[in-house]
């Protein structure tokens, strides 16, 4: 007769499969979850309606057609997208009972987020080039920050970033 330890498997590994997860650090109080509810819908709203003014004056305004503000204009809708990657799901989740989210939503979610990530982090690199050359290279800087250049940074941006989240 075997005996089993409390930390070894009765029959083989374990071959079980995580289908969701549930979140009980939230609150179980009514009143906390609508204070998280007030809190995160107010940050949530004022985030896509700062980020969307801000896209919305540099494309729209001829003066700000200039690479800085293309670049700017790209890092509002990266963190457009950014906030909306689990802000949504994390406010709807306050109004239920049951507070799960899928295995796979999971996944897809931190897929994402690496994925932004790293596509605002190429963002904030190219950036930082941009203000280099307009102070170092002042009368060099529309031929070195052309536009072409300026949609192959942004095209750059997003390969890398999905190439690095593809990579986790």
């Amino acid at each position: 007769m075997k005996v089993n330890l409390p930390n070894e498997p009765v029959n083989g590994p374990n071959h079980s499969v995580v289908s969701e997860f549930v979140f009980l650090g939230l609150s179980n109080s009514w009143e906390t979850q609508i204070f998280l509810l007030c809190f995160s819908c107010l940050f949530y709203v004022s985030s896509l309606a700062g980020n969307l003014l801000i896209v919305t004056v540099v494309t729209s305004d001829c003066y700000l057609h200039s690479p800085m503000y293309f670049l700017l204009a790209n890092l509002s809708v990266i963190d457009l997208i950014f906030g909306s990657i689990s802000a949504p799901k994390m406010i709807y989740d306050l109004f239920r009972k049951q507070k799960v989210i899928s295995f796979g939503g999971c996944v897809a979610q931190n897929f994402f987020s690496h994925a932004v990530g790293g596509t605002e982090m190429v963002l904030f690199m190219a950036m930082a080039f941009d203000r280099y050359v307009a102070v170092c290279k002042p009368l060099h800087y529309l031929t070195i920050m052309s536009p072409r250049r300026c949609i192959l940074i942004f095209v750059g941006a997003w390969t890398i970033g999905l190439i690095h989240s593809s990579a986790h």
